[in-house]
């Protein structure tokens, strides 16, 4: 007897035999690591496929590579257009500043639109800095516990605006 499942990538029907249960696979269509479920098992003890520590641990470093990567290369390409992406000394905290926009974020997403205002005017005055730390938020992949309970895309979407507002 054999398994069958479908690949969580391609969705491709996919059959494998059964001493391949509750092991790692390589999908036959589109080559991407997937996860062979244990079908002898009874329905309650179902259990999701187990987190690949080591997978996980390269894509965190893969994202922190590629930002570093592209905030070098927008560096890079700023100075090269007259020096408006240089970056200047901090003149805050970046503990403090976080802060700041994270409340803003939050204001924002509540509605709060004269308090976050406000707190909009303290943010923008630190320029550069402000850009480092709002593109730190946009490229985690885990967002701070306090933005946690906003959607990805309206994060996205808030910080892009008040990146534009200090532009």
């Amino acid at each position: 007897m054999s398994i069958t499942f479908h690949c969580v990538h391609c969705d491709n029907k996919i059959t494998a035999k059964d001493e391949s249960a509750g092991k790692w696979g390589i999908c036959p269509v589109c080559h991407n690591k997937i996860y062979i479920p244990d079908l002898n098992v009874d329905i309650d003890d179902l259990k999701l496929a187990p987190v690949d520590e080591e997978e996980e641990s390269k894509k965190r470093q893969l994202m922190a590579e590629t930002y570093q990567l592209t905030r070098d290369i927008l560096l890079e390409r700023d100075n090269a257009a007259g020096g408006k992406g240089k970056s200047s000394p901090s003149l805050i905290d970046d503990n403090v500043l976080q802060a700041r926009i994270i409340s803003y974020l939050r204001k924002v997403r509540d509605g709060k639109l004269n308090d976050a205002e406000a707190m909009e005017r303290q943010i923008t005055t630190y320029g550069e800095q402000s850009l480092h730390l709002l593109d730190k938020i946009a490229a985690s992949e885990i967002p701070e516990t306090e933005l946690a309970d906003i959607p990805r895309g309206v994060l996205l979407t808030l910080v892009r605006n008040l990146r534009s507002k200090i532009s």
